[in-house]
């Protein structure tokens, strides 16, 4: 029986795009414009230890599910992919909510850099809420880490992309305006919508509720409509400064 336990300190936090649990993307990379810093937090910010990742183009990135960990492990989860309502088991899946809710994910090295002391690593296609604390930083290994006829069970393939998505006038005119401090604005909302956010639960015969998600230290709300995902207002968090995002 092994009864050593582990702890782990984090090399780094991730300063995501995403503020809140809802409208992250399911899995990394479904949402390319995604972008995320990660600070790597001393003593680990040595130069020499990231010598050589530069050369990769992509990295694995291992963090802890910080928000709404539980007290208590179940065998069983209900992933969106099978509608929020089918049960599984917890290792045939990438819930979040598991013994140890620790998560992987492989997205874009958009550089490495130093400022004022800090060193950060930008990446890109993130599926992390801000604040997440990270445990590790691997490269991607195309010849190893991509495997040719492998099986994705019960999700085979990428999700289908479900809605295209309208701005109202109002809506409109706000994101040109937020795009001239926070460049790609619009099209990384228009990329989150399009993944389809709402709850797999959800009945999209009811297509009249508002939903809303914060990313940069913005609201953005939205609705359905007729198979269409409709941005109706983009509203400055109240404690946001939107010149600093």
């Amino acid at each position: 029986m092994v009864s050593q336990t582990f702890t782990f300190r984090p090399v780094g936090i991730i300063h995501s795009c995403f503020k809140e649990k809802f409208g992250i993307p399911r899995q990394a990379r479904l949402v390319p414009d995604a972008a995320a810093r990660v600070e790597i937090l001393k003593p680990f910010d040595r130069d020499e230890a990231f010598k050589g990742l530069e050369q990769f183009s992509h990295i694995w990135v291992v963090f802890v599910f910080h928000v709404g960990t539980r007290d208590e492990w179940k065998p069983t989860v209900r992933p969106p992919r099978l509608g929020g309502n089918k049960r599984v088991g917890v290792f045939g899946t990438r819930s979040g909510f598991r013994p140890n809710p620790i998560g992987i994910s492989a997205v874009e090295l958009v550089g490495i850099l130093r400022e004022h002391g800090t060193l950060y690593l930008d990446i890109r296609g993130i599926d992390m809420l801000d604040k997440t604390p990270v445990l590790d930083i691997k490269p991607y290994l195309p010849y190893a880490d991509s495997v040719d006829g492998a099986i994705g069970g019960f999700a085979p393939e990428r999700p289908v992309v479900a809605l295209k998505v309208d701005f109202t006038p109002q809506a409109l005119a706000t994101c040109k305006a937020i795009e001239k401090k926070i460049k790609g604005f619009k099209q990384l909302i228009i990329q989150i919508l399009q993944n389809d956010p709402r709850p797999a639960y959800y009945d999209i015969s009811r297509e009249k509720k508002d939903f809303g998600f914060r990313i940069h230290d913005v609201d953005v709300k939205w609705r359905v409509e007729n198979s269409r995902a409709v941005v109706i207002a983009i509203d400055p968090y109240p404690t946001a400064d939107i010149s600093s995002v």
